[in-house]
């Protein structure tokens, strides 16, 4: 959990003594823990790029995710400022059954193994028996999730549905897609039907003592940087950017998953309160004070990320979470004298103490290292964009739609 403002940490001084790791009120000190959201009681999971789920209001101080952000999401839609150029399909008829081999069935879909579980709900696998197709499942109880506090007035059903809504209006070939929300209103089951992505993760052969080197790290940060600019033009913090929730497909795109914590803003400004996100991937500013600003915490979480594709280690871990965030905001950075230069400045822009001189995700996509041979990250224009630009312009025939690639 992401709530360090509560050690009372500078950029110029050292925690006061006597605020050990005890001060984060039921936040895991364990290295593993560190590195995850998972908790001893499965509180604070991610699995596989498609469930994080975070802990109890009493865990830590948290802003609410107010009807705000809801009413933000669903003026979009109705305003039709959406990205997809199809709407996510909806159910609302849950038929539980089993196929002539005995797997158990959920509609059209083919249980055939459970991916990870945590305190909302689980992932499964499943294959449509319409299109032959895997997909990820991620399920809920409506019940538990209504009883679920995350927050003073809110639960963990306000998180799922802001989860569901943001990713209704996103459509771009570095995220993973949301194909169906099943919601039978007789039934106190809950289903999101996402696209399964066969692949590894990006983290994979990540380990000392080099790295997944840099042409490889070098493809994956464009499309990481690819996808968090289009969130972020759009006003989302994803707020867990971590190799975990990085998958890496077949043809070698990543894309990113699970917005289980992501907040949506009406303009520019990413004012957050509320940290939910993975200790050692945490800003330092997000230790300074009660609040800090979304999108640049998301670029702090891409440079341990990439930091760590490089490396094959974590720029700033210690033993316990106390120590881990004393790291985060006290030390300097380590980077091997033989280097690549560039790419070295490329990770001391990313990872810059201070967030007012942290490079932006426009400065990293034109970063020379970043270009290298391979040019500039394209600007993707999705519908919404496109949508805009046509109604500024003159009409155009449904021949002239663009196929939205690179």
């Amino acid at each position: 959990m992401g709530c360090c403002w509560l050690f009372e940490f500078s950029f110029s001084r050292k925690p006061k003594k006597g605020m050990g790791s005890s001060s984060g009120s039921g936040c895991h000190t364990s290295q593993a823990s560190l590195l995850s959201n998972e908790g001893e009681d499965d509180d604070c999971g991610s699995y596989n790029g498609y469930m994080t789920d975070i802990g109890s209001a009493d865990d830590c101080e948290f802003q609410s995710p107010t009807k705000r952000s809801e009413e933000i999401l669903v003026y979009r839609m109705q305003c039709g400022l959406i990205c997809r150029e199809f709407p996510v399909k909806e159910t609302h008829e849950l038929i539980r059954s089993e196929d002539e081999n005995g797997n158990k069935m959920v509609n059209e879909y083919v249980r055939e193994y459970k991916i990870g579980a945590g305190s909302y709900g689980k992932v499964v696998l499943y294959r449509s028996q319409l299109d032959g197709k895997h997909y990820a499942i991620k399920s809920f109880h409506k019940s538990h999730l209504l009883k679920k506090r995350v927050a003073a007035s809110e639960t963990a059903m306000s998180d799922v549905l802001r989860e569901v809504l943001i990713m209704k209006m996103l459509s771009h070939p570095n995220i993973v897609n949301l194909v169906e929300v099943i919601d039978d209103p007789a039934t106190d089951h809950f289903y999101m039907v996402l696209e399964y992505v066969k692949g590894k993760w990006v983290y994979e052969g990540a380990d000392p003592p080099g790295g997944i080197g840099e042409h490889t790290a070098r493809k994956y940060l464009r499309d990481i940087v690819s996808g968090l600019m289009y969130l972020h033009a759009h006003n989302i913090v994803h707020g867990d950017i971590k190799p975990d929730n990085l998958l890496v497909t077949g043809s070698g795109t990543v894309k990113i998953g699970d917005f289980g914590v992501s907040q949506i803003f009406e303009d520019d400004n990413d004012e957050l309160r509320r940290s939910p996100g993975t200790p050692v991937f945490t800003a330092p500013e997000c230790c300074l004070g009660p609040t800090y600003h979304g999108k640049a915490a998301d670029i702090w979480a891409v440079g341990v990320t990439f930091y760590y594709m490089v490396l094959g280690k974590y720029p700033f871990l210690g033993d316990t979470l106390h120590d881990t965030y004393d790291k985060i905001v006290n030390d300097p950075m380590y980077l091997p004298d033989e280097m690549n230069p560039l790419l070295k400045n490329l990770l001391e822009g990313l990872l810059h103490k201070d967030p007012r001189q942290r490079m932006t995700l426009e400065n990293v996509a034109d970063h020379a290292w970043v270009i290298g041979e391979e040019g500039p990250i394209h600007q993707y224009v999705c519908w919404c964009k496109y949508n805009c630009l046509r109604r500024e312009q003159s009409p155009v025939s449904p021949t002239d739609v663009p196929t939205f690639q690179y």
